[in-house]
Order: structure tokens, then sequence, then C-alpha cells
């Protein structure tokens, strides 16, 4: 399993339309080969940034089978406008199994 995290830092003031179109993008990602889950955390202290956690099976999963598939333009689409910056992604896997 690899776990993907992205801090979203979104344009201020666009948070409420963020969360509504990340509640139609979560339905492209759940729906993509070798997704097992995902979480988005809001940041408390500062309203505007949120926490993007995915797990894959794979690192290919994400890299390739997502990031280069017709759907990915559509969850471009939806989200990709809102952040500033635009968020670093990272892999993560576990080092105790």
């Amino acid at each position: 399993m690899v776990l993907e995290q992205a801090i979203l830092y979104i344009k201020p003031g666009q948070e409420t339309a963020f969360e509504n179109a990340f509640k139609e993008a979560q339905l492209i990602i759940a729906s993509m080969k070798g997704y097992i889950r995902h979480d988005v955390l809001k940041c408390l202290e500062q309203e505007h940034t949120y926490l993007l956690l995915v797990e894959w099976e794979t690192l290919e999963d994400h890299e390739i089978g997502f990031r280069k598939s017709k759907e990915y333009q559509k969850w471009k689409s939806l989200l990709h406008h809102f952040y500033d910056p635009f968020p670093i992604v990272h892999h993560y896997s576990s080092i105790l199994i």
C-alpha cells in the first residue's frame, strides 16, 4: 500500500466551492484501478488549508493509472483552479510491514 499526501492551499474565500467540487471529484478517484481509500482533512488553524490522503495499491496506480487517464482531466478541471500554490505530492510506504 502507498499513501499519497498533499497539502492543499485553497484560494481564500473559495473553501466552500472547493469542498463542493471535491464531493464530485472524489467519485472519480474512487473509481480508479488501485484506489483503496481517501480522506480530506480541513486544517483547524488555517481554514483555507486541507490535507489530502489517498491510499493506492501501488505507486504506479496513482502516477500512471490515474494521472495519465482521461478521468484525471475531469479531476483537474474540477479542482486545480482552487490551488494557490499548486500542491506538492509525496508518497509514503510503511516501514513496519
